[in-house]
């Protein structure tokens, strides 16, 4: 997928495309896209290290989860942006469990190190599958689910139509723009994701924004 890159990270080349489809498209998106400017959505870092971080963060604060995963990226040896799964696989369980990780957690980053270093996951060919067949692969290690994968599409791959309809933020932002603070399905939240298509990406992170000016990261 065409990208831009910067020091900041890299940012997809359909993102003011997207922003003047939905601008048109859109009435909510039309008011919310110029209130945030030149930001938009930024990819860092390698699959296995974005896919890492994600597990050691599930379920605790994001302060808990950068200090575990400081202590877990320099037990692994690794940098802060770039870890190897066979470095992990050479770790047993307490030690990994000495850098603050739960047993499960040990568990799902091995399971995770073991899928990408037995090859399980076809990362060079990612960029030619569709999105469903990725996230398939995804949610076959332990401890990612649909919703892991699908942030890990949007903002590690940075695929433009994803639309999170199991994430909190997205079914809340959608309530208060569109329904004034209504409850909202899944349903619902996909019929108005229709009109974002095909950048339903773009849209969810700006329904984001509207929660959260500070840009949203992963």
């Amino acid at each position: 997928m065409p990208t831009k890159s910067s020091a900041a990270g890299v940012t997809p080349d359909y993102w003011d495309d997207a922003c003047k489809h939905l601008g048109k498209r859109d009435r909510v998106m039309k008011k919310l896209i110029p209130q945030f400017g030149e930001a938009r959505l930024q990819s860092r870092g390698d699959a296995f290290t974005t896919l890492a971080r994600s597990i050691v963060g599930q379920q605790i604060s994001v302060k808990a989860a950068q200090s575990v995963w400081d202590r877990f990226a320099s037990t692994v040896g690794g940098v802060s942006t770039r870890l190897s799964p066979a470095a992990v696989l050479k770790l047993d369980a307490p030690v990994l469990r000495e850098c603050g990780l739960s047993a499960r957690k040990a568990e799902y980053l091995a399971d995770l190190a073991r899928h990408f270093e037995s090859g399980a996951v076809h990362v060079k060919l990612w960029q030619q599958m569709d999105d469903e067949a990725i996230i398939d692969e995804l949610v076959a290690i332990r401890g990612i689910g649909r919703w892991t994968a699908e942030m890990f599409l949007i903002f590690h791959l940075m695929r433009p139509n994803v639309l999170p309809v199991d994430d909190l933020g997205l079914i809340k932002g959608i309530s208060l723009n569109y329904f004034s603070g209504e409850p909202v399905s899944r349903a619902e939240a996909r019929e108005v994701g229709e009109a974002w298509a095909p950048y339903r990406s773009v849209a969810t992170w700006y329904i984001w924004r509207s929660l959260d000016p500070l840009p949203v990261d992963y």
